[in-house]
Protein backbone atom coordinates (compact mmCIF):
# COMPACT_ATOMS: atom_id res chain seq x y z
CA UNK A 1 0.00 0.00 0.00
CA UNK A 2 1.21 3.40 -1.07
CA UNK A 3 2.32 6.49 1.50
CA UNK A 4 -0.56 8.26 -0.47
CA UNK A 5 -3.50 5.54 0.42
CA UNK A 6 -2.04 5.39 3.45
CA UNK A 7 -2.39 9.25 4.14
CA UNK A 8 -6.06 8.99 2.32
CA UNK A 9 -7.53 5.80 4.59
CA UNK A 10 -6.24 7.40 7.72
CA UNK A 11 -7.47 10.67 6.96
CA UNK A 12 -11.11 8.88 6.33
CA UNK A 13 -10.86 7.54 9.43
CA UNK A 14 -10.21 10.39 11.38
CA UNK A 15 -13.19 12.30 9.91
CA UNK A 16 -15.34 9.16 10.67
CA UNK A 17 -13.92 9.84 14.64
CA UNK A 18 -13.77 13.33 14.37
CA UNK A 19 -17.61 13.91 12.87
CA UNK A 20 -18.78 10.97 15.73
CA UNK A 21 -17.09 13.57 18.50
CA UNK A 22 -18.94 16.18 16.90
CA UNK A 23 -22.50 14.47 17.26
CA UNK A 24 -21.73 13.42 20.86
CA UNK A 25 -23.56 16.78 21.96
CA UNK A 26 -27.01 14.66 21.00
CA UNK A 27 -26.54 12.08 23.48
CA UNK A 28 -27.05 14.93 26.29
CA UNK A 29 -30.37 16.84 25.24
CA UNK A 30 -29.96 20.91 25.85
CA UNK A 31 -26.22 20.15 27.87
CA UNK A 32 -24.54 18.92 25.11
CA UNK A 33 -24.96 21.53 22.87
CA UNK A 34 -23.06 23.82 25.18
CA UNK A 35 -19.83 21.38 24.52
CA UNK A 36 -20.38 22.55 21.09
CA UNK A 37 -18.49 26.35 22.32
CA UNK A 38 -15.37 24.27 22.78
CA UNK A 39 -15.38 21.82 19.62
CA UNK A 40 -16.95 24.32 16.94
CA UNK A 41 -13.12 26.21 17.15
CA UNK A 42 -11.20 23.12 17.71
CA UNK A 43 -12.87 21.35 14.69
CA UNK A 44 -12.82 24.11 12.35
CA UNK A 45 -8.65 24.10 12.76
CA UNK A 46 -8.66 20.30 12.56
CA UNK A 47 -9.90 20.67 9.46
CA UNK A 48 -7.67 22.90 8.29
CA UNK A 49 -4.60 21.09 9.24
CA UNK A 50 -6.21 17.68 7.79
CA UNK A 51 -6.46 19.64 4.25
CA UNK A 52 -4.34 22.17 3.36
CA UNK A 53 -4.90 25.06 1.33
CA UNK A 54 -7.83 27.61 0.40
CA UNK A 55 -10.27 24.21 0.02
CA UNK A 56 -8.89 23.79 3.95
CA UNK A 57 -9.81 26.61 4.87
CA UNK A 58 -12.89 27.17 3.41
CA UNK A 59 -14.02 23.96 4.75
CA UNK A 60 -12.59 24.86 8.62
CA UNK A 61 -15.13 27.78 8.09
CA UNK A 62 -17.93 25.00 7.56
CA UNK A 63 -17.32 22.74 9.75
CA UNK A 64 -17.03 25.53 12.40
CA UNK A 65 -20.29 26.94 11.25
CA UNK A 66 -21.82 23.50 11.25
CA UNK A 67 -20.88 23.11 14.64
CA UNK A 68 -21.24 26.14 16.28
CA UNK A 69 -25.20 25.98 15.14
CA UNK A 70 -27.62 23.95 17.15
CA UNK A 71 -28.55 21.06 15.65
CA UNK A 72 -26.79 20.94 12.35
CA UNK A 73 -23.99 18.64 14.35
CA UNK A 74 -25.84 15.70 11.68
CA UNK A 75 -24.11 16.66 9.04
CA UNK A 76 -20.46 15.06 8.35
CA UNK A 77 -19.09 17.44 7.32
CA UNK A 78 -14.94 16.03 7.50
CA UNK A 79 -16.95 12.80 5.68
CA UNK A 80 -18.07 14.80 3.37
CA UNK A 81 -14.92 16.80 2.72
CA UNK A 82 -13.00 13.39 2.62
CA UNK A 83 -15.42 12.81 -0.28
CA UNK A 84 -14.96 15.66 -2.25
CA UNK A 85 -11.06 15.24 -2.00
CA UNK A 86 -11.07 12.23 -2.93
CA UNK A 87 -13.41 10.84 -4.79
CA UNK A 88 -15.25 13.73 -6.24
CA UNK A 89 -12.05 16.00 -7.11
CA UNK A 90 -10.38 12.95 -8.41
CA UNK A 91 -13.14 12.32 -11.01
CA UNK A 92 -13.48 15.71 -12.19
CA UNK A 93 -9.26 16.04 -12.83
CA UNK A 94 -9.88 11.84 -14.66
CA UNK A 95 -12.36 13.43 -16.59
CA UNK A 96 -10.90 16.45 -17.83
CA UNK A 97 -7.53 14.58 -18.76
CA UNK A 98 -10.02 12.37 -20.73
Amino acid sequence: MSITKDKKYKQLFLGLLFDAIGMLSFAIPFIGEFSDIIWAPLSGWLMTRMYKGKVGQAAGVVTFIEEIIPGLDVIPTFTIMWFYTYVFKKSKKQTIQV
